[in-house]
């Protein structure tokens, strides 16, 4: 085949190729080691001798003009590749996107923040005390020996003998009281352990938030105005509130504190058993034997002390009947918190 024609046919078949492998074939089918453009390179030695430059001219020439058809293509495929993929990687920024649902705080953490927000509005500071607590600050230096009654209402988690999980966040009050000096006015937040069956109204672990102030000269009077305002704040301005004798090793006097039923508005309900209240904290001034054993001298400084539920606040707060919903975490009961 005259080289004319062989270029004429590379040519063709160049411009048919629809892709880089089809090109590819072409490419070894006339320049490749056995491609037909090659091998009449090798028909030179048979060829008279004043006919080999022409020849040879000829050749280099068809294999030049082979290959610059081939680059032409290869350049075209590339572009129409190329041009492929951005019409495939194209976004239409008109189109609407994708609205990812947006999280929301658990209701605890919610309550949590409330509460943390109002005493810090009053003055308080935030102090965090470990959750795995030593037995002489959860329960000894609070006024619980070991042989004391009240151990039998709190069953512990023990870890060994002297460590434990904490029962409530008392002791972060303790250690408030050993590492600081007087005027102490801080809460302690925190998750408490106690071996109790799951039920509507119990759990093994529940947030409890520790309330104390020691300074000169204070009285039962100022824990009352304290936690009237605090109550106030959260609940309403028009909420009753009442303070019931109670008992707790750590303080004397001491009181429960009940606040009007938000379920009932105060009507009585299964909710507050027909009281139309309900208990949502413990309190007192803090006991002068709990002042001596953290190195306060009950005669210059006393104290009153509170502990409140962030659990009791949330259910009493919200109406829910039922505290395993705060820890399901069933979204559709989340949500409407969100």
């Amino acid at each position: 085949m005259a080289h004319e024609e062989l270029v004429a046919e590379a040519r063709q078949r160049i411009q048919e190729a629809e892709d880089s492998a089809q090109l590819d074939a072409v490419r070894v089918a006339f320049l490749g080691k056995k491609g037909q453009i090659t091998l009449l390179s090798r028909q030179i030695g048979s060829i008279p001798q004043e006919e080999r430059p022409a020849f040879g001219q000829e050749l280099n020439a068809a294999r030049e003009s082979v290959q610059q058809a081939l680059d032409e293509r290869r350049r075209q495929l590339e572009q129409a590749e190329e041009q492929a993929r951005l019409e495939a990687e194209k976004i239409d920024v008109t189109l609407p996107g994708t609205v990812s649902a947006a999280g929301g705080l658990h209701p605890l953490t919610q309550v949590y923040h409330e509460v943390r927000d109002i005493f810090v509005s009053m003055g308080f500071d935030v102090f965090h005390g470990p959750e795995v607590e030593l037995d002489e600050y959860n329960f000894e230096k609070l006024n619980i020996p070991k042989e004391h009654p009240a151990r039998d209402a709190q069953d512990t988690f023990y870890i060994t003998d002297d460590v434990l999980l904490r029962t409530h966040t008392s002791p972060a009050q303790v250690r408030a009281m050993l590492n600081g000096e007087p005027p102490l006015r801080l809460i302690a937040p925190g998750r408490v352990y106690r071996v109790d069956e799951v039920d509507a109204t119990h759990s093994p672990v529940f947030m409890q938030l520790e309330g104390l102030i020691v300074d000169k000269k204070i009285r039962f009077s100022d824990l009352k105005g304290t936690l009237n305002a605090f109550l106030r704040r959260y609940y309403g301005p028009d909420v009753k509130t009442k303070f019931r004798p109670g008992f707790f090793p750590f303080t004397e006097p001491s009181a429960e504190v009940d606040v009007t039923c938000t379920r009932c508005g105060g009507k009585g309900c299964s909710a507050c058993k027909g009281a139309g209240m309900i208990e949502v904290l413990g309190c007192g001034v803090v006991n002068p034997v709990v002042l001596e054993n953290c190195g306060i001298d009950p005669a210059e400084y006393s104290g009153f002390a509170f502990g409140l539920g962030i659990d009791r606040l949330a259910t009493t707060k919200y109406g829910i009947s039922d505290i395993r919903l705060l820890y399901e975490n069933d979204a559709r009961f989340l949500e409407q918190f969100s």
